[in-house]
């Protein structure tokens, strides 16, 4: 007989780390009256009131798994990431407005990133000025959190996925993770997925007869396939997601870095960057 999540508990520990640790980790040999019993058993005084018990421990698990979840390493860069795109997206659009207001102020003052820099650094003769320069200095501050944040995932990636993040580069991998939700997803997908996230809406024109298959997605980026010839960059993609892929299941099944990995990826991409050498 297997014993139930209730066994020993008062129904005043229904949510307490025992019962969720039984309701997420347990299981049956086959189905049982669990609600009858509970009665029997005292732990409850009817079957509605262990529905309502087990509603109650059940909810308690979730939010404690969720909670364990969204507080993982992974999660933590896929946050990360995100919030650099975030602030490297505002600081652009905020220069380009900035660029606008101190054009009409200073002379000569710069555009981007690094117009904004310049104008952070004037000291404002009016309430006008003060106005711009306090926006450059606001530009300055997002760009250097987007550098700081980019710092922080090149640090901790490889840490988390050691493979992914050797063969892509610590960001591209965390992208990635970023894209599906998370590594255990990323270690699901299979390679013809991972090779073009990031062009789903050339992926939908496809499918809707609109537009020849994409090749690639975001891995584009990576010079293994940006650095390949065109007419050979589908292989290229193909090759590289195929290791991703890989990479991606041993780094959330076993954590441990597999160097042959990444050594067969190399010997393959120099040899389809070699047809366009043979072809010349």
């Amino acid at each position: 007989m297997t014993t139930p999540w209730f066994a020993d508990l008062s129904p005043d520990e229904a949510a307490s780390e025992t019962a969720r640790s039984r309701i997420r980790d347990g299981s049956a040999d086959a189905p049982d009256d669990w609600p009858a019993r509970a009665v029997e058993s005292g732990f409850a005084e009817s079957e509605s009131d262990y529905y309502a018990t087990l509603r109650e421990a059940t909810i308690s698990a979730t939010r404690e798994a969720v909670t364990e979840r969204e507080r993982a390493d992974d999660q933590q860069l896929v946050h990360a990431v995100r919030a650099m795109d975030d602030t490297a997206r505002t600081a652009n659009e905020l220069a380009e407005r900035l660029a606008e207001w101190a054009g009409s102020l200073f002379d000569d003052p710069g555009t981007g990133i690094a117009g904004a820099r310049a104008v952070a650094d004037i000291d404002p003769a009016d309430p006008t000025e003060e106005r711009a320069v306090s926006l450059a200095q606001r530009v300055v501050d997002l760009a250097d959190e987007r550098d700081d944040l980019e710092s922080y995932v090149r640090e901790r990636a490889p840490t988390v996925y050691p493979n992914l993040a050797e063969m892509a580069g610590p960001v591209l991998a965390t992208r990635l993770v970023a894209l599906v939700g998370g590594l255990e997803s990323l270690a699901k997908k299979p390679s013809g997925t991972i090779q073009v996230l990031g062009a789903e809406d050339a992926l939908f024109a496809h499918l809707r007869g609109h537009a020849p298959s994409p090749k690639h997605g975001i891995i584009f980026t990576h010079e293994y396939v940006r650095g390949t010839r065109r007419e050979d960059r589908g292989s290229a993609a193909r090759a590289f997601a195929g290791k991703l892929a890989i990479a991606a299941r041993i780094d959330h099944y076993s954590g441990d870095y597999r160097p042959e990995l990444h050594a067969e990826l190399r010997d393959r991409i120099e040899t389809i960057q070699a047809r366009g050498a043979d072809d010349a």
